[in-house]
């Protein structure tokens, strides 16, 4: 007998609790294999496909594309094994059979891997239909009657019955049905609302027969603790927002399913009461402000958001800037990147020479790479340099890390800068990239200006800011000259060092940029 199979969104990892689901790429009725990719969602870190660890047919998707579900909310579920029906004692040896093979890949996102094993089920012997009306001293939960045989007692005392094979739904501790739809087993045709749910069709040699969920038609006696025909997040989500009992809404939609629209309504019905109830308080019902518009802050842009106004929340960060002659520097790239023969390599970008030069910088002044623990109140100072760069791209600003920086020349420090913005623009950076950052280059420059007071990158101390070099009048070596001049900016954390240590680096910085030979002292 095929099992329906309940695929929930897992732990993306880094502290991440929910995500946007961008693209689905399966439909309902899809063959899906076990480790398939079956959607596509962006968390606020990144843009990932999320395989499924079951194989077999996709009966259900739960959330449209542009909503944001929770880590632990269903995603799909999953017809996995044989459709033809077997009964007996084949119905149960197939499923203590299957239980030890229901571990699925333990693959659900490449990189975090799974949890543990599913736990074997019980299963639970139902009483026939008839015996509904005296089963009180077999004990019920949530509306489902039954028998007093095995484990099932103990399943009703703890509130959590395993729902029979075949009905792919279960319920949760605290009473809360799952996303899944159960099937009917009829309906009122004055309310609309299901009049039994079947929870199972397991039979066994004539003394079992099928165990069915009871449910009051009437408007008023629903039962606060019967199942919910709902589908989708969106719609209990709504109903949460609004403080909304479901169990209280009569479902429109196929079978007494409860749609978007009936919840919509319940909630305007019960905002106009008040008004009624007080005519001195009327309704407001001016149209919205069409001249406005309203974007959600989530995804990347709202990872930012949170990040920013965190970092001036808790850091009490100061700027200093200085003016500096990249001729010399500039001069020094073309030689490299004019070089033939064995000298000849991969050609050396600007950022790639100033991460260089920041590395240097932070071994001279390591105050810089560092972190406050503001709970133990103490300063962390970093020996790794993991250095973030920022990158403009159609989803927004990214921080991706160059990791161990300081243990790279300017080649392989650009080479791999070259690497992870090619994969930020394809929206292909996973999390482990955007994040563990130490210092962050800020080249602003390539936007055209010249200055700049940036924002720290929360936990880190420091960034260095570059502008763009443009040429203009200078005084060299005693005389007015036109040469290439560049602003550099460093915001700091000023409780890990003081105005002292901050100018020195910037400053070492600038003789970096305005004789490169400098850096032959660390080479």
């Amino acid at each position: 007998m095929a099992r329906v199979l309940e695929f929930k969104l897992p732990d993306l990892g880094e502290g991440l609790t929910e995500a946007e689901i961008v693209r689905w790429l399966v439909e309902v009725g899809d063959v899906v294999t076990i480790d398939q990719p079956v959607v596509e969602v962006e968390t606020a870190k990144a843009m990932v496909e999320v395989p499924c660890p079951y194989g077999g047919v996709v009966t259900a998707r739960f959330g449209e594309e542009g909503a944001e579900l929770p880590v632990g909310a269903p995603l799909l579920t999953v017809a996995v094994g044989s459709v033809e029906p077997v009964t007996g004692h084949e119905a149960e040896g197939a499923s203590s059979g299957s239980d030890a093979e229901d571990s699925g890949s333990g693959n659900v996102l490449v990189g975090y891997g799974t949890g543990a094993p599913a736990a074997r089920r019980r299963r639970l012997r139902p009483v026939p239909v008839s015996a509904v009306s005296s089963a009180p001293a077999n004990g019920s939960v949530n509306g489902a009657v039954y028998g007093s045989t095995g484990s099932s007692t103990d399943s009703a005392n703890r509130g959590t019955p395993e729902a029979a094979e075949g009905s792919g739904r279960s319920q949760a501790p605290d009473g809360v049905p799952s996303t899944v739809k159960p099937r009917t087993a009829g309906q009122d045709r004055a309310t609309g609302r299901p009049q039994a749910l079947a929870q199972g069709t397991a039979t066994a040699a004539g003394t079992e027969a099928a165990s069915v969920t009871v449910l009051d038609p009437s408007p008023g006696g629903t039962g606060s603790e019967g199942p919910v025909a709902v589908i989708s997040p969106l719609v209990r989500k709504l109903a949460r927002q609004h403080g909304l009992d479901l169990r209280q809404v009569v479902g429109t939609g196929r079978d007494g399913l409860i749609l978007r629209t009936d919840v919509e309504s319940a909630i305007r019905a019960r905002e106009e009461k008040p008004a009624v109830a007080a005519p001195a308080a009327p309704v407001d019902r001016s149209e919205p402000d069409t001249s406005v518009e309203r974007i959600a802050l989530r995804g990347v842009r709202g990872a930012v958001a949170d990040k920013l106004s965190r970092s001036r929340r808790e850091i009490p960060d100061a700027t200093c800037w200085v003016d500096a002659d990249a001729t010399e520097l500039m001069a020094a790239r073309a030689v490299m990147n004019a070089a033939g023969g064995p000298a000849a390599g991969p050609k050396v970008s600007v950022l790639a020479l100033l991460a260089r030069i920041c590395t240097a910088a932070l071994t001279r002044f390591p105050e810089l790479n560092a972190t406050v623990d503001v709970d133990a109140r103490e300063i962390v100072r970093l020996s790794g340099v993991h250095l973030g760069f920022a990158a403009q791209t159609e989803r927004g600003l990214v921080v991706p890390v160059v990791r161990d920086a300081h243990t790279r020349n300017a080649e392989s420090i650009g080479a791999e800068i070259a690497r992870l913005t090619e994969a930020a623009r394809d929206g292909k950076l996973t999390p482990a990239q955007l994040t563990g950052g130490t210092f962050t280059l800020n080249n602003y420059g390539v936007f055209g200006v010249d200055g700049s007071t940036p924002i720290i990158n929360h936990p880190e101390a420091a960034m260095l800011g570059v502008g763009r070099i443009v040429p203009k009048p200078w005084v060299h070596n005693g005389e007015l000259a036109v040469r290439q001049v560049v602003q550099l900016s460093l915001t700091f954390d000023h409780r890990v060092c003081d105005g002292g240590t901050a100018g020195g680096f910037l400053r070492y910085v600038a003789d970096c940029v305005e004789q490169p030979a400098v850096l032959l002292r660390t080479l």
